[in-house]
C-alpha cells in the first residue's frame, strides 16, 4: 500500500505540474497573439511612411523621407495638430483639477445627495458620443455661441471632467486618511493639509488623470466633428484626408511621429513610476525600528 501510494503522489504530482505548464503555454500564447493582434497593424504606419509610393499595398516601391518632408510642409496638418494639443492641453489640466475637487469632496466628506450627484457627473461615460455631441451643438445654436476651439474644448471637459473623477477616486481612497486628520490635529488648516499631505500623495493619480485626459482629448472625434468651426483638429483633419489618395502618405507620416512619442511618453511615466514606488519602498525600509 505504501508503494502504491507513493506511486499515485507521484504521478499525481507529475500531472498537476504538467497541466499547469500547459495553463502557462496557453496563457502565453493567448498574450502573444492578443498583443500581435493589437500593435501588429499598428506597426505599418511606419513602415507605409517610407514608402516611396502613394498607395498603401505590398510590395514596397522604396525608401523616401519625402512623406514626412510633406507632413511637415502641410500648413492645414500643422494647424491641426497645433488645435488639438492645444485643447488637450487645456482640457487635461482643467478637466483634472475639476475631478480631483469632486474627487476629494465625494471621498472625504458626507453631503446629501452624494450618490446621484455622483451618477450625474459619470453619465458621459455611458451615453453614446453622438447624443453628447448633437446636444451640445443644438445648445450652442441656441444660445448663439459660435462653434470654434472652444465649444470643442467644453465638449471635451464634460467626458474627460468624468474619467478624471474615476481615477482621483481610485487614488483618494487609497491612502490612509489618518494622515490628513493628524495634519489638521497638528494646527495645519485645510488648504495646508491638502498642499502638504494630500497633493503628494495624489500626484500619482494626477500623472495618470493627465495622460488619461489628455489622450481621450486628443484623440476625441464625434464631439468635435458636431462642435468643431472652421478650425479642425488632428482627427476631423485626418477623417477629411482620406479622400485624397496623394494626402494620405504624410497623414502616416503624422501617426508614425504620434506613435513614437507616445511610446517615449510612457515609458517615460513607467520610469517615473517605479522610481516613485522604489523611494517609498527604500524610505519605509529605512524608518523600520532596528
Amino acid at each position: 500500500m505504501t508503494a502504491v501510494a507513493t506511486a499515485e503522489r507521484r504521478f499525481g504530482g507529475l500531472g498537476a505540474a504538467t497541466a499547469g505548464r500547459r495553463r502557462v503555454n496557453g496563457l502565453v500564447i493567448y498574450a502573444i497573439s492578443y498583443l500581435a493582434f493589437i500593435y501588429v497593424p499598428v506597426m505599418f504606419l511606419p513602415l507605409f511612411s517610407f514608402n516611396d509610393s502613394i498607395y498603401i499595398a505590398f510590395p514596397l516601391k522604396g525608401f523616401t523621407f519625402e512623406w514626412y518632408h510633406q507632413m511637415v510642409n502641410s500648413r492645414g496638418l500643422v494647424q491641426a495638430l497645433q488645435n488639438s494639443l492645444k485643447v488637450a492641453a487645456i482640457v487635461s489640466v482643467l478637466s483634472t483639477i475639476l475631478g480631483t475637487l469632486a474627487a476629494k469632496a465625494v471621498t472625504r466628506y458626507r453631503m446629501p445627495g452624494k450618490a446621484p450627484a455622483v451618477g450625474f457627473i459619470l453619465i458621459p461615460l455611458v451615453i453614446p458620443g453622438i447624443i453628447v455631441g448633437i446636444a451640445l451643438l443644438v445648445i450652442a445654436n441656441v444660445v448663439g455661441v459660435p462653434l470654434s476651439l472652444y465649444t470643442i474644448g467644453i465638449g471635451h471637459m464634460l467626458e474627460c471632467t468624468a474619467f478624471s473623477m474615476v481615477v482621483m477616486i481610485s487614488r483618494l481612497e487609497g491612502f490612509d486618511k489618518n494622515l490628513e486628520e493628524a495634519s489638521l490635529d497638528l494646527g495645519e488648516n485645510a488648504w495646508s493639509t491638502f498642499r502638504r499631505v494630500t497633493f503628494p500623495l495624489a500626484i500619482p493619480g494626477l500623472i495618470a488623470s493627465l495622460l488619461l485626459t489628455f489622450t481621450i482629448s486628443f484623440d476625441e472625434f464625434i464631439l468635435a466633428f458636431f462642435l468643431a468651426g472652421n478650425e479642425a483638429t488632428l482627427p476631423i483633419y485626418i477623417w477629411s484626408q482620406l479622400r485624397f489618395p496623394t494626402k494620405l502618405p504624410s497623414v502616416l507620416a503624422l501617426g508614425a511621429c504620434i506613435l513614437g512619442v507616445s511610446f517615449i511618453v510612457v515609458t517615460f511615466a513607467e520610469w517615473v513610476r517605479r522610481r516613485g514606488v522604489k523611494g517609498i519602498q527604500v524610505k519605509a525600509v529605512s524608518e523600520v525600528p532596528r
